[in-house]
């Protein structure tokens, strides 16, 4: 725990540091006095870090909250997410991961207001919606933006039916699903519900992201008068800049084979050596393709602690695409085919 003070204590904005055994006495020290953030371990004696959350959160609604754990666990971090708390991080180990702890808190507590979902101003109701289904979660998600209110049914991890101003299905869904800022609530499972929705969730969310991409570039057009949608000053966007607009893409390169020409690159900081990288990796995944006679390379796919990755290699130029951590691996999959479709249109 002194360590944490250690590394919390050289926060830009120098905030009073607090500590609690546990979470009872985390709990007591919140009544005693006003504090702006709680960062809270999961594993704790007697009272767990969900069990205190879940008392925060009722009686404490305007607090920011964090979970630092070394627990890495997907529903773990999604039940966490669906109580309201505002960021999930995993214990840092080395200096670098350090740093970005320091930035993620630091963040929470200069931030008075911000588009998102409370509790989870970081994250889309796109990728709280993933969360839930990554989780085999059976609830009711009542969703309220403005004066407007909608309602997702889950049962076990699938997405079964929509609910908003009149509309159900995946129109409700694809509306709902476009919601910037609100708030959202976790009822309980109404098993009885009648299904509407019979496909995988990861397709309707890769249906919904589609049609929302597609909305997106209409109206862009529209606002252009007419013709290719155009970035600043009205000038075309690149193939990757267009590309970069499908949901849960995070950086994209496209990688000349002969590394003559210069690669083109949407949301990449260092991306000569990235490009130069991803030249390596497919030369020797083909040449260990071409030793144990596996065929010619169709992919590679890279799961990380801060992106997924897929490489194709493509006639001419390889592309390298990067996704959002948050996004599964079916998901990253078929936002990958969407994604190739559009580069070979």
């Amino acid at each position: 725990m002194d360590v944490y003070k250690e590394i919390l204590s050289k926060l830009p904005s120098k905030p009073e540091i607090h500590t609690a055994t546990s979470g009872a006495r985390a709990i007591a020290l919140l009544e005693s006095d006003q504090f702006g953030l709680l960062v809270s371990d999961l594993n704790m004696p007697k009272m767990d870090g969900l069990q205190v959350l879940t008392i925060v959160r009722r009686k404490f609604p305007s607090l920011r909250t964090a979970v630092m754990t070394s627990v890495v666990d997907e529903q773990f971090r999604a039940r966490a997410y669906s109580m309201g708390i505002d960021l999930f991080l995993e214990k840092p180990n080395s200096q670098q991961e350090i740093t970005f702890f320091l930035d993620c808190i630091e963040s929470l507590l200069g931030k008075k207001s911000a588009a998102g979902f409370r509790g989870v101003q970081s994250k889309s109701l796109v990728d709280i919606i993933q969360l839930e289904c990554l989780s085999g979660s059976s609830a009711v998600m009542k969703i309220i933006n403005g004066t407007l209110e909608g309602r997702i049914w889950l049962l076990n991890g699938e997405i079964i039916d929509a609910v908003t101003g009149g509309l159900d299905g995946e129109k409700a869904f694809q509306i709902i699903s476009s919601w910037k800022t609100g708030n959202f609530e976790i009822l309980p499972a109404d098993e009885g519900h009648v299904r509407t929705l019979f496909g995988s969730y990861q397709g309707l969310l890769l249906e919904t992201a589609q049609a929302l991409d597609e909305s997106t570039g209409a109206m862009a057009s529209a606002g252009s008068g007419g013709g290719a949608a155009g970035g600043a000053g009205g000038k075309p966007l690149s193939k990757l800049a267009e590309l970069s607009r499908v949901s849960g893409v995070s950086f994209l390169l496209s990688v000349p084979a002969d590394g003559k020409a210069s690669s083109e690159t949407w949301g990449v900081a260092n991306a000569d050596q990235t490009a130069e990288w991803v030249r390596n990796t497919v030369v020797s995944f083909q040449s260990l393709g071409e030793s144990l006679n596996a065929g010619p390379l169709q992919r590679i796919e890279m799961a990380g602690s801060e992106h997924h990755l897929a490489i194709v290699p493509r006639e001419g130029a390889d592309l390298c695409v990067g996704f959002s951590r948050s996004l599964s691996m079916e998901l990253a999959r078929e936002t990958l085919k969407l994604i190739l479709t559009r580069w070979g249109s």
